[in-house]
């Protein structure tokens, strides 16, 4: 059996994740998510309906990737580069509450859990990790 993850193309995969996603009570778009950019390079709120959806499919399988992944990385990964006017631009990361709210909310479904003994890793909190159940979730979508 092939793994969906990767024998997929990217943005196919996410678009399956985020209509299984859809279906899930945890994954609910907060209020304020119509009145805010997605970071400091954007110029206007988010248009897009699905996109708290679309946004929880791809940092699920940045994490089912890279097996470990903490916001700050995270932050970084969905950055973008900021029009400073006459100035040239300059790289900043992407907000934080949104994805920090979509990993509680996969907390809260089981899918993650913060990864507590990571070698060569003293008395910290590296980031999420997928549980066995968020695991066999992303593998299972055909």
């Amino acid at each position: 059996m092939e793994n969906a993850v990767y024998s997929l193309n990217p943005q196919e995969f996410n678009l399956k994740l985020a209509a299984a996603l859809k279906k899930m009570p945890e994954f609910k778009a907060p209020e304020w998510v119509s009145f805010v950019k997605s970071g400091p390079s954007r110029e206007r709120p988010i248009d897009d309906e699905d996109f708290w959806h679309k946004r929880a499919a791809s940092i699920l399988r940045q994490i089912y990737i890279k097996n470990v992944v903490g916001v700050s990385r995270l932050r970084t990964r969905y950055g973008s580069k900021k029009n400073r006017g006459m100035k040239p631009e300059e790289f900043r990361k992407a907000g934080g509450k949104i994805i920090r709210t979509i990993l509680q909310q996969a907390d809260k479904a089981g899918l993650t859990e913060i990864a507590k003994d990571i070698r060569g890793m003293r008395k910290m909190r590296p980031g999420r990790k997928l549980t066995t159940k968020g695991k066999e979730f992303l593998e299972g979508l055909k």
